[in-house]
């Protein structure tokens, strides 16, 4: 399995980017039942849980993102997005997908760069 995550970018302040995440190499009754979050490690910082998405309408955020970012999951694509908008500059990081016990091998991540 390997986890593939893509659509990060550089933007200014205020603007938005989704993020995508594919599980690649995984099939589909292992993929569903899992609860998936993305997460972001930003320079000189410990790597943390932006949301997480159990179904469809069970999510969670962290409280500085909360409101502005959406996660959401396709199961017959094995997909996990991340809408992100109202982008502001302590968004910059490297942002992840894996799922939220027992964490397989992480992916390469995907840059966002929010600029002031």
């Amino acid at each position: 399995v390997r986890l593939v995550e893509s659509g990060g970018g550089s933007v200014e302040a205020g603007g938005s980017l989704r993020l995508s995440c594919k599980a690649s190499g995984m099939i589909t009754s292992v993929f569903n039942p899992n609860n998936w979050g993305w997460y972001r490690q930003a320079p000189g910082k410990q790597r943390e849980l932006v949301a997480g998405i159990g179904s469809p309408r069970d999510t969670n955020y962290l409280d500085s993102v909360r409101g502005r970012f959406t996660i959401s999951r396709d199961n017959a694509r094995k997909m996990v997005y991340l809408q992100m908008n109202s982008l502001r500059a302590e968004d910059t990081a490297v942002y992840y997908c894996n799922t939220l016990k027992d964490p397989l091998d992480w992916g390469q991540g995907t840059q966002v760069t929010v600029s002031s």
